[in-house]
């Protein structure tokens, strides 16, 4: 991607956005796209997870899920489908991946790690939290409740990391918390992506049409004890 004058003087500007994309979805793209131009973003690394430590195991192959993000994502300016999570033996964590990310970059970079609202709840649980910070800023993706107090070890963990703006939180590499609310807020869910895909129920205008194709064709998440009568 092409950066202009202005953008040339700053440093970089990268995200991390992590999740198992079981199957990706119009709700996950459309979020990197609107977390990229919230942050004015050079590059959103989407990072499908081989097997998350906190979640259950995906439905299908990690090779099948990377192809369907890869379509996805087509030519959509500023978004790249990261495999580099898909190579690793045991969990993903995302501290490795932060590493890998800030090794790349260089120590300038302003690296962002992004995450649902579900995920920040469960911060504390992650394998070495402090370590994200050390490596990259956070910025949570919002919804409506997020209101709700949380709970005492986030609050312990986060202490004065969080700042009000973006411009805020570009002013160091690393190390600071923003809560950002997206426009869109485009409530898809996976599961019930899967549930309908499963049933042979329609996904029209919920899966990219190039990633519906593919998950047909293959016979993806497909219930196969299902009788078809």
């Amino acid at each position: 991607m092409v950066r202009s004058a202005a953008e040339a003087q700053r440093p970089l500007r990268i995200a991390m956005l992590g999740g198992t994309f079981d199957p990706v979805h119009l709700g996950h793209l459309r979020s990197a796209v609107e977390l990229r131009e919230a942050l004015a973003l050079d590059r959103v690394h989407m990072v499908p997870a081989a097997r998350s430590p906190l979640r259950d195991t995906p439905r299908v192959a990690p090779e099948d899920r990377l192809a369907l993000l890869r379509l996805g994502i087509g030519d959509t300016p500023g978004l790249v489908a990261d495999a580099r999570e898909l190579s690793r033996h045991g969990p993903s964590y995302s501290a490795d991946t932060l590493a890998e990310l800030r090794e790349t970059y260089g120590p300038e970079a302003r690296l962002v790690m992004a995450l649902g609202h579900d995920a920040f709840m469960r911060l504390p649980e992650w394998r070495d939290p402090h370590r994200l910070f050390e490596l990259a800023h956070l910025v949570v993706v919002d919804r409506p409740d997020h209101e709700a107090p949380l709970p005492e070890a986030l609050e312990e963990l986060l202490g004065d990391r969080e700042v009000d703006g973006v411009a805020d939180l570009m002013a160091e590499p690393h190390g600071r918390l923003l809560r950002l609310a997206l426009p869109s807020r485009m409530a898809i869910s996976a599961t019930e992506v899967r549930r309908r895909l499963a049933g042979g129920d329609s996904v029209r205008y919920l899966l990219p049409e190039a990633v519906e194709s593919h998950v047909v064709a293959h016979g993806l998440y497909r219930d196969t004890n299902r009788d078809d009568g």
